[in-house]
Formats: C-alpha cells, structure tokens, sequence
C-alpha cells in the first residue's frame, strides 16, 4: 500500500529547495513505475526536481529504480553502450548510432539503447529502421543480434514499459526533465563501458558521478557547440570515468590531426536521406563526417579497452571502415534482426 504522506513530504521539502536522499528519489520512482502515482503527483516532482536542480543522489536513486522495472537483456560477453541524451537541437546526422556500427564493426559487441527522435530530424531508432534494422524486438532477439551480429538494440519503449505511466504528463508538460537524462543511465544490457553525450552542461559531471558509482568505465562529453557528441567544430568537454573516479578535460580535435568542421558540415536529414549518408560513411566516404563518426567510434574503442588511447581507437575505427567490417556489421544485423 502506497504511503499516502509520500508525495505531500516530498513536493514539500523540494519546493523548499531541499534535496532528497537517494531512497527518497527512489520511492517516488517506484510509485510513479508501479502506476501508483497521479499524474499531478508525476507533473509536480518532475517540475520540483528541475526547479530545483538534479543532485547525483537523486538522479542514482531515479535511475537504479527505472531498471529494476526494466526488461533485462544477459549479453555472452562484455558490451558496450554508445548514446547520447538528445535534445542539443541541432540539426546533425546521427553520429552515435553509425559509430556505434563501426565499434561493433572492429570487433565490440555493442548494446545500443534509444529512442525516436525527441528533437532531431531522425534518431536512432528512426535510422536503423530506415537502414532495415528490425527494432521491435523482445529481449530474446537482441541476445541473438548480440550473439550472432555483435550489435543490439534496445528500444526504449519496449524494454523500460512502466515509463508508459509518466508518458501522458510528460508529453503535457513538453519542457526537459529528468527523465530526459536517464536513457544513458538505464541500459537494460548492464554495459560495462559507455561513451554518452549530454547535450545539458549542468548535468554532465552529474551524470558521471552516477557511472562512477557503479565502476564501469565510461567517458562522457559535450561540445562548445551544444553537440551531446565529441564535436569536430570546436573544442569539447570530456568526463573521463575510471576506477570510481571521474577526470574533467578539454578535447580539440586538431590534437588528433582533425581538421575543424563548420556545424553545417554535420547537417544531417529525414531517416530516408540519413540512411543513405550512414551508408556513404561505412562505404569510405571522406569528409568531416567520416572525421567526426571516427572521433566518436575512437573514443568508444579506447574506453572499451580495444585501443590504448584516441589516436589509436581512431585508426582502428578507420581500419574497420575501410576494410568493409562496419558495412559487413550492418548487412548482418538487418539479416539476424529480421530473422526471427
């Protein structure tokens, strides 16, 4: 039986500006998972949170709750996760999505978790059906796509159901909540690296101590330009993840002899015109768009374990590129996700 002095308790205190222990947050989760919350309960702890501001102890205690209502996915070997949060508004191609491809490409399964678009012209869920990729699957067949492809997908509403319960007062709300930042958070694979771009400033290093909790290896970064990827425009800031801790850097792309791009360079398109660019990549297409999926697909490599530092993630991301194993990836993705 929910506890009915929860809610008044909790939008008391945060509409006082007081934060909530990581249990609290996690109640309030559960209550809003398990269908037992309001939607003017939902509207008022979401809108609470933000106007308040996020702490890594909340953020923990939402995130740890959303996946033990999750359906869980058991991968053969060590995965990686390549995301970002959406919402930088920018107008790019999908980046993650087709470095995640040369990743898996170069020989590391990849457990890929996301969604439509929120607020581009094509997210990565929207690619990989334009690219043939069957995203509709239980938990069953991404472990086949895993085992037999070297690359899954989690489609969000399929793995995370009891969000269903805040999606009406979300799509009321129409502005940024937490909820928003949690996608990178609740992998239902359990990866054991992550690469993620966050396209909000403020919650960057919030969301690295998160990871950091949890020991994996992870980095994660957002452009001066707004990108929630590692951009080829300008310099970006990086949260390096190891060990429990967490370093803040500055990455310029011309240290890794990238030429800087104008952000129109990375314009991308509708999920039709998106696909053919993704296949233009993975064909060997130069350009500032080959330059920045290697900068990401580099850096997810390195932080896998697979290259010893950036320079040498990017060659072996190139090498699987120009080889034809990212291409070969996708071929074979398309035929095990189809196949069931």
């Amino acid at each position: 039986m929910p506890d009915p002095d929860l809610w008044p308790e909790l939008l008391l205190r945060l509409s006082r500006r007081q934060d909530l222990e990581t249990e609290d947050a996690a109640e309030a989760m559960r209550q809003i998972m398990a269908g037992e919350a309001t939607p003017a309960q939902i509207g008022a702890f979401l809108l609470a949170l933000r106007t308040k501001g996020e702490t890594v102890d909340e953020i923990d205690g939402l995130a740890r709750t959303m996946l033990e209502f999750a359906n869980p996915v058991k991968t053969p070997e060590p995965v990686i996760d390549t995301c970002g949060t959406g919402g930088d508004r920018s107008g790019t191609f999908n980046i993650s999505t087709i470095s995640a491809l040369v990743v898996a490409g170069a020989g590391v399964p990849v457990a890929k978790h996301g969604n439509r678009a929120a607020s581009s012209h094509c997210g990565s869920a929207d690619l990989l059906e334009a690219l043939g990729v069957k995203i509709d699957l239980d938990p069953h067949g991404v472990e086949r796509c895993l085992s037999d492809a070297g690359i899954g997908f989690m489609f969000a509403a399929n793995f995370h159901p009891a969000m269903g319960h805040a999606a009406p007062v979300r799509r009321e709300l129409r502005v940024p909540t937490v909820f928003n930042f949690l996608g990178p958070l609740t992998n239902p694979a359990a990866p054991h690296a992550q690469v993620v771009g966050v396209s909000d400033e403020r919650m960057l290093p919030l969301m690295a101590e998160v990871l950091a909790r949890r020991g994996i290896r992870a980095k994660l970064f957002r452009g001066e330009d707004g990108l929630d990827e590692l951009t080829t425009t300008g310099i970006s800031t990086v949260f390096d993840v190891k060990d429990g801790s967490v370093r803040e850097r500055h990455l310029d792309p011309r240290s890794v002899g990238l030429a800087r791009a104008r952000p129109s360079d990375l314009s991308g398109g509708d999920p039709a015109g998106s696909a053919d660019l993704a296949h233009r990549i993975l064909s060997g297409e130069t350009g500032p768009r080959r330059d920045v999926v290697l900068l990401n697909a580099g850096a997810a490599l390195e932080v896998a374990g697979f290259a010893a530092d950036l320079a040498e993630g990017m060659a072996t991301a190139a090498r699987a590129i120009d080889e034809g194993d990212a291409l070969k990836t996708l071929d074979r993705w398309v035929e095990v996700s189809n196949a069931g």
